[in-house]
């Protein structure tokens, strides 16, 4: 496996279902509303865009327009492009006079972090590095990495300790590297839809990588999200109706390190261990931003703490446990 295939990028190339599809819609659209749709890659996962405009030629435009800020932004963000500011700063330790994307990003990192009680942290990415090069050598140890090695990689982990603002981005310790793949598709799909709305676009439905509707659908319906079933990702096991609101999914069954299943992506920067707590956590917020950073740190937090959260945000979360029962917490 490459050393820069991320969760999200495997997912896409083995085409094991993003979490989350659009459902057909029961009415028609307006007659007079055009649709552009575009489908491709974005930030290394299946990604999706819908507009609708009286002037084809305007949402054209706009999609145009969308996709530039998208390569944009992939060469911030990309752990797969060798020349992006992310694996720039991974490969040096420091980053200086960052691009503003990066800064803004790390800012809300640090929120969420500080919210989920540093269940939400991006330099797991020592843990992840840990796991691929164990599962990578043909004899490796089916019960996972040594506990000194998984020690020494979480003396890398821990977010309060990079420095960052408008002049640079540092981090602290040799080996220590970012992973943005838990909040980044969420932040591209943000800025997308800050390009529509701008536009003059009140009605779409943009994923790149996390969906966020903008309105309602044009038949004056919710836009229908499709959740996958966490037995058969390519199957959509549950419906959730969004207006104005972005959802996003995170599973086990996204991408295991091992063929047994026992290790998975859903890494806890406290334990270092894998997430076994559900098999599936949905979240539903204002932006794909914050559904993207809690939809993977809440698949490590227990029922009680994920409702304390909420309590301070707001929101939704979609749970399927361990025992496969199903629990909705909303506030």
């Amino acid at each position: 496996m490459s050393p820069h295939l991320s969760r999200r990028r495997f997912i896409g190339i083995s085409a094991a279902a993003a979490g989350l599809s659009l459902v057909p819609f029961g009415h028609a659209a307006k007659a007079d509303a055009h649709l552009v749709t575009w489908r491709g890659q974005a930030m290394g996962a299946v990604a999706t865009l819908q507009v609708h405009h009286l002037d084809r030629s305007v949402a054209q435009r706009l999609v145009e327009r969308s996709l530039a800020e998208v390569r944009h932004l992939e060469q911030v963000f990309s752990l797969y492009q060798e020349d992006s500011a992310i694996a720039t700063l991974n490969r040096q330790g420091m980053l200086v006079a960052p691009p503003a994307d990066l800064v803004t990003l790390l800012a809300e990192c640090r929120r969420c972090w500080e919210l989920t009680g540093g269940a939400f942290d991006p330099t797991v990415h020592a843990l992840w590095i840990l796991y691929r090069d164990h599962f990578s050598m043909p004899d490796a140890d089916p019960q996972g990495p040594p506990a000194p090695a998984v020690e020494a990689a979480l003396e890398r982990v821990g977010f309060g300790q990079v420095v960052f603002d408008a002049n640079r981005v540092v981090l602290p310790r040799r080996g220590m590297g970012l992973t943005l793949n838990g909040i980044a598709q969420g932040y591209v799909t943000d800025r997308v839809v800050d390009i529509l709305r701008a536009g003059g676009i009140e009605s779409s439905l943009v994923d790149m990588g996390e969906p966020r509707a903008v309105g309602s659908h044009p038949s004056r319906d919710p836009w229908r999200v499709g959740i996958a079933d966490p037995d058969r990702p390519a199957q959509v096991g549950d419906t959730l109706e969004a207006v104005d609101r972005a959802v996003a999914t995170s599973g086990s069954y996204g991408f295991r390190f091992d063929v047994a299943g026992r290790f998975n992506h859903l890494l806890d920067p406290r334990t270092g261990a894998s997430s076994r707590l559900y098999r599936s956590v949905t979240s539903v917020m204002p932006t794909a931003t914050v559904a993207d950073a809690f939809s993977t740190s809440f698949s490590l937090m227990p029922e009680d703490a994920i409702a304390n959260v909420l309590r301070k945000v707001g929101g939704e979360v979609r749970l399927v446990n361990a025992d496969r029962e199903r629990r909705t917490l909303t506030r």
